[in-house]
């Protein structure tokens, strides 16, 4: 049996407890509920209680002999980061479009000439299933050394469904094999593959009459995501697929205003999606409509510096009620990055929230995203142990310190699993 594990002296301990199930928002989403000279009792992988050091010292006085005991003095504790949209299973890589992007073409543009999503779809078909899991492992192995222990990963570089079920068996495959908890979306709409230019309607009818059926079937995903843009796919497009995955037991998320407004936001709200993601042009009352609806914003700062475009607005959004959640974007044209860290960093520079507000929107807020707070997002007894400690003293230290890597350590179901 493990020994049980006593994380004491935390200079800040933010637990992130939460007296509801859905996310924060508004002044919520500052309320970090800190606990200082902090500590934290774990057993068998399960926090089994949250306090202050002398609290847990007089709870478990008879037993503190048999624990492992970790010094947290001027540290910061955290829940262990979550990610809530990734694109992480992919063959090859593109940084030939990042000089392209440079000199002068957009993400268009290079989509169009047979780069962007399409060249990725190419190399990922041909991958083995064995090639996308060494290439995924290497990039979950950084997201570990950046505090990250759960993720959401995409399908949608197959967009036959072939290569979407490959995709997704790999996610799977990775979630046994490696300690970061991965949560799957089908994402067989992310583009209009080259073999349906001119016939996207058949492509549409493809996913919602031969894939869904299949995805459904093998019980691979948990999410369904529709890229609702201009020169992908339509309104009446997305709101078509939605509804057929919503069919099959699909939870919806959209890719809603990345490059123009389509009123993803508002679709988004009318189909009840748990989130929509990016909203770098998202109107007044797209934002209205997802604060009435719930709606969590999911922000991807790191694609709209990448892209060199003005950031989401996420200050005007918590604002008005939507909730926030942040990510990496991680995928290989537009965000090929694993730091959590950095997103955080510049959710406050570009988009105004407030430190306490993006570790907000980096863990709990991040879980509900991806409906898993009932496990992780927060330090509370009865969730996985999941934890991070870093190498400053203070939540405001460590978004001021911006572009450096403060992880010190990170426990994933209370075990040790980076010692920095």
């Amino acid at each position: 049996m493990n020994k049980p594990i006593w994380i004491k002296h935390a200079a800040q301990l933010a637990t992130l407890a939460s007296n509801v199930d859905g996310p924060r928002s508004k002044t919520a989403m500052s309320d970090l509920i800190i606990i200082e000279d902090g500590s934290v009792w774990i057993e068998s992988g399960v926090i089994k209680a949250v306090g202050t050091t002398d609290e847990l010292g007089n709870t478990y006085r008879n037993v503190i002999d048999s624990a492992e005991i970790i010094d947290a003095s001027n540290s910061l504790v955290t829940p262990g980061l979550v990610d809530p949209h990734t694109h992480v299973v992919y063959g090859g890589s593109r940084e030939r479009e990042f000089e392209m992007r440079l000199q002068g073409s957009t993400y268009i543009d290079i989509m169009n000439k047979g780069g962007g999503i399409h060249a990725t779809t190419n190399m990922t078909r041909e991958a083995t299933e064995q090639e996308l899991i060494q290439q995924a492992i290497a990039r979950l192995d950084s997201f570990l050394e950046h505090g990250v222990t759960t993720i959401e990963g995409k399908s949608g570089y197959g967009l036959n469904l072939e290569t979407e079920l490959k995709q997704l068996k790999v996610i799977k495959e990775l979630q046994q094999m490696h300690s970061i908890d991965l949560v799957a979306t089908f994402m067989g709409a992310h583009a209009v593959p080259k073999e349906f230019k001119g016939r996207e309607e058949e492509y549409v009818d493809h996913i919602i009459y031969d894939m869904l059926p299949a995805i459904a079937q093998s019980n691979l995903a948990q999410f369904i995501d529709v890229f609702c843009e201009k020169g992908v796919f339509t309104f009446e497009q997305s709101k078509r697929i939605i509804e057929a995955g919503k069919h099959y037991g699909l939870i919806p998320k959209i890719h809603a205003d990345e490059i123009v407004n389509t009123k993803g936001a508002e679709l988004a709200a009318e189909v009840g999606a748990i989130s929509a993601e990016h909203l770098l042009k998202t109107s007044n009352q797209g934002i209205k409509k997802m604060a009435e609806a719930g709606t969590i914003a999911c922000l991807l700062p790191a694609t709209a510096l990448y892209l060199r475009e003005q950031s989401a607005q996420g200050r005007k959004m918590i604002d008005h009620g939507v909730p926030v959640a942040i990510s990496t974007d991680c995928n290989p044209g537009s965000s090929p990055t694993t730091s959590m860290p950095l997103v955080m960093n510049l959710a406050c520079i570009n988009m105004r929230l407030t430190p306490a507000e993006a570790l907000t929107a980096a863990t709990y807020n991040a879980a509900c995203a991806i409906n898993q707070q009932h496990k992780v997002g927060s330090l509370e007894a009865g969730k996985q142990a999941d934890i991070v400690l870093w190498k400053v003293k203070n939540y405001q230290e460590l978004q001021y310190l911006f572009g450096v890597n403060h992880v010190k350590a990170v426990w994933k179901k209370g075990v040790k699993v980076v010692d920095r």
